[in-house]
């Protein structure tokens, strides 16, 4: 049997990092919009059938929700997909469009 070489590609160090500051971004905004709403972490995990441990990752950006999530999530929060994207310009650089 011929000798399999795998080829690996290192991930810049700078794109690595960007899908971490959308995760941290994103579970700010989550936090943010979920206490406006004046629900508790707990409430929120049951109403989209995940754990309260699920969603405290999610807001300290450890990890991202899932797509079929995400729309549980705006539903229970009574905000459109979009609005859950809207950082504020100091946590994106980018204005609320």
């Amino acid at each position: 049997m011929p000798e399999v070489q795998l080829q690996y590609h290192e991930i810049p160090k700078n794109r690595g990092n960007s899908m971490g500051k959308l995760k941290i971004q994103f579970g700010k905004r989550l936090q943010a919009l979920r206490r406006e709403a004046g629900i508790t972490q707990e409430q929120l995990a049951d109403k989209i059938g995940l754990t309260v441990e699920s969603i405290s990752n999610i807001e300290r950006g450890l990890f991202g929700p899932k797509f079929e999530n995400l729309e549980k999530i705006a539903t229970v929060l009574k905000v459109p997909v979009k609005t859950l994207f809207e950082f504020e310009r100091g946590e994106s650089g980018k204005s609320q469009s």
